[in-house]
């Protein structure tokens, strides 16, 4: 380490010298409308998650109803910080050398990046497998996957990406400022030490790895509702679990679509090295796509409820005037209801009672 002033300033004079700029005004209503976007969409789902885990508190709906909580609050803290670090910086005409001489606001802006980007991977994740568990294991669901077991996941999934943020700088690296000035991430110019590129591919494999956990997991729990749908005739029970797995079906295809690009890209440079062909303009293409993310998240919420799904069906068939798809498991009775039907049918009680009733009927 050659000085406190040294890293912000050494990233500096590397970026003097780009091609890559941004255009100010521009940049800075799109951020500022991003920004505000994000926060409404996310203080909305907020508000109807809580509703829902009032009214709500059984065991199968309330676990998930904290992760997706927990999902959604992280996302809004992002759009918070992030976004006004980034407003911050377009506002200053991203002059780095004039309020980050210490590359102390570069270091907070590389590990918010890296937690906010790595935490709601890491929690869409968590909901498939706690989805995946609910639907295949339903008797150990319901015994071991208690309100406090799920708040200690969340717990263990946010230390979890701070450690990762914090690598770093425990490691003593600094984060730097990239191409286009207006953020700070792992060095992506120049990579040639090793430590540099871990870093690099320890972020794209966490998250590539959480994806690919998200969609086996959902796999699972799509192709068990679906055997059980079919084999059954008693599809009393099952409406929440379609609305929850259609919910993490849409966060999963959002997070692919979204993140995939900034993911594979920084593997890319990663293993190429200093022989990495990505442009200034490509990585930030694929950064704008991955804040979409925290955008699209919340209405996923907010539109994908059985309720509104409801009236946009009433409304298609309305429209349509035939009946495109059958719908039936909507409108089936409350999720109080189905637990009951459930306990009931797997306590050894229930089943005496239902064996020792020909024996009364042929008594009579």
């Amino acid at each position: 380490m050659n000085g406190s002033k040294s890293p912000g300033l050494a990233g500096f004079g590397i970026l003097k010298n780009t091609t890559c700029q941004t255009e100010k005004k521009i940049s800075v209503f799109f951020s500022i409308i991003f920004m505000t976007v994000g926060i409404l969409s996310n203080s909305l789902a907020i508000a109807i998650l809580m509703k829902a885990y009032q009214r709500f508190r059984q065991k199968s709906k309330a676990s998930f109803l904290l992760l997706a909580s927990g999902l959604v609050v992280t996302d809004l803290f992002g759009h918070l910080i992030n976004g006004a670090i980034a407003v911050f910086v377009y506002a200053s005409d991203k002059d780095w050398i004039r309020f980050n001489q210490s590359n102390i606001l570069c270091s907070v802006f590389g590990i918010c990046m890296v937690f906010f980007g790595l935490c709601p991977l890491f929690l869409g994740s968590v909901m498939a497998v706690e989805r995946c568990i609910g639907v295949t294991k339903p008797i150990f669901h319901s015994t071991k996957m208690t309100s406090k077991h799920v708040k200690m996941m969340l717990t263990m999934v946010c230390l979890f990406a701070v450690l990762i943020a914090l690598l770093p700088i425990l490691r003593f690296r600094a984060y730097q400022i990239q191409a286009s000035r207006t953020w700070c991430f792992y060095k992506t110019e120049h990579v040639e030490d090793w430590e540099d590129r871990f870093y690099l591919l320890l972020f794209s494999c966490l998250g590539l790895l959480a994806l690919a956990i998200s969609f086996l997991c959902n796999a699972v729990t799509g192709i068990t509702l679906l055997r059980v749908k079919f084999k059954s005739q008693q599809r009393q029970g099952r409406s929440h679990h379609f609305e929850m797995i259609i919910q993490l079906l849409a966060i999963m295809c959002v997070s692919c679509i979204c993140w995939s690009p900034f993911l594979v890209t920084m593997a890319r440079i990663g293993i190429n090295e200093s022989r990495s062909k990505e442009t200034c303009e490509t990585i930030l293409f694929a950064l704008r796509m991955a804040t979409w993310n925290q955008i699209l998240d919340p209405w996923v919420y907010i539109l994908l409820r059985k309720a509104v799904l409801k009236n946009l069906y009433k409304i298609t068939r309305g429209c349509c005037g035939v009946h495109i798809i059958n719908l039936h498991m909507w409108e089936l009775s409350s999720i109080k209801n189905s637990l009951k039907v459930a306990a009931i049918s797997e306590s050894p009680v229930s089943s005496k009672q239902i064996n020792l009733q020909p024996l009364s009927s042929m008594g009579q």
